[in-house]
């Protein structure tokens, strides 16, 4: 394994579904899960605190809730990309307002990429993603072998 330049991951039927959204953008996220109901009750859905109870309120939708984003439920989220328990992640981020956990938001859109986690950052990118065909079917992702990059940064200290 530790040869290998990539490992491969494969994304289920049902996917497990990351739902962040700031403040300003809450309302838009709670609409799109509104509209998007019927799909996205064949799923397991988490999130940030607020965002999931309000989306748990407004659509009756099951939403297993974190910690608030300022509060490290940004830093949960990304904990469960790496642990392999999230597919992808609809996270409706407000360009227009400075968040004081930024930092936060950034390492969970970092650790996204790491991980190849699909990610929408705009509700245009989630009706995509949502309506994709691979929504319905499993999907192979492939992520770096961070095991064998530190094994050749290891080696290469050696010399």
């Amino acid at each position: 394994m530790l040869e290998d330049h990539y490992i491969s991951f494969e994304i289920g039927k049902t996917k497990n579904i990351a739902l962040v959204a700031h403040d300003g953008k809450k309302k838009e996220m709670v609409e799109w899960c509104e509209r998007n109901k019927e799909i996205l009750k064949g799923h397991f859905l988490c999130g940030t605190g607020t965002t999931s109870r309000l989306i748990a309120e407004k659509t009756g939708l099951p939403v297993r809730a974190y910690n608030s984003g300022p509060l490290g439920g940004d830093q949960q989220i990304g904990a469960k990309i790496v642990e392999g328990q999230i597919d992808f992640m609809i996270f409706l981020w407000d360009p227009l307002e400075a968040q004081p956990h930024d930092p936060d938001v950034k390492a969970l859109l970092r650790i996204a990429v790491v991980y190849d986690i699909p990610i929408a950052n705009n509700l245009a990118t989630a009706d995509f993603m949502l309506h994709s065909k691979y929504m319905d079917t499993t999907y192979k992702r492939k992520i770096m072998n961070y095991d064998r990059t530190i094994q050749e940064r290891v080696e290469k200290m050696k010399e």
